[in-house]
């Protein structure tokens, strides 16, 4: 598994990469709105809210099964109604999360190995998948913010609401 996935070797190298990503999600989660949390595309599917408290929940779900503690909902708790209180929420796990491996993880620390979903990982290896994992529910939720008619921040690059600022048409479609 380690071949699909980003392994960190270093808590340096990890604390660059999660503060760069958690500060993408900010983005993603600082343009939704509380009427857009009910917004979904098919029945049976995750709605804009259950993807964004679902990328929350993760955090310390994750994190916990390394021995680390970091306070947060799990996915039984109800999604809240408010985009505020999901902000608060992904801010509390992150920031603890964060502080937690710099606080308490050595480099070698990341090559530790802990029980995940009934396989062996290292801790660097888990960390790239949480990372991972952000990123693909933040990508499940610009779809669900475009087909809501939200404005999509970007991330990696302009969206589309945002080549004006850098001077250019956005690109033809």
């Amino acid at each position: 598994m380690a071949e699909a996935y980003m392994v960190f070797r270093k808590v340096e190298d990890f604390t660059a990469s999660w503060e760069n990503e958690s500060g993408g999600t900010r983005k993603i989660l600082g343009a939704l709105t509380d009427v857009s949390l009910k917004h979904g595309i098919a029945a049976g599917h995750r709605d804009i809210g259950r993807v964004a408290w679902h990328i929350v929940c993760s955090i310390s779900e994750m994190a916990n099964r390394t021995g680390l503690k970091v306070d947060g909902p799990t996915d039984k708790d109800p999604v809240p109604t408010s985009v505020v209180e999901i902000q608060k929420a992904y801010d509390k796990a992150a920031g603890m999360l964060l502080e937690q491996v710099k606080r308490y993880w050595k480099d070698e620390t990341l090559t530790q190995i802990d029980d995940m979903y009934g396989e062996k990982w290292p801790r660097g290896l888990t960390m790239g998948i949480l990372i991972s994992h952000e990123v693909h529910h933040r990508g499940q939720l610009t779809v669900l913010m475009r087909s809501a008619g939200l404005p999509v921040p970007g991330v990696y690059g302009p969206s589309l609401e945002e080549w004006k600022n850098y001077g250019a048409n956005p690109p033809e479609v």
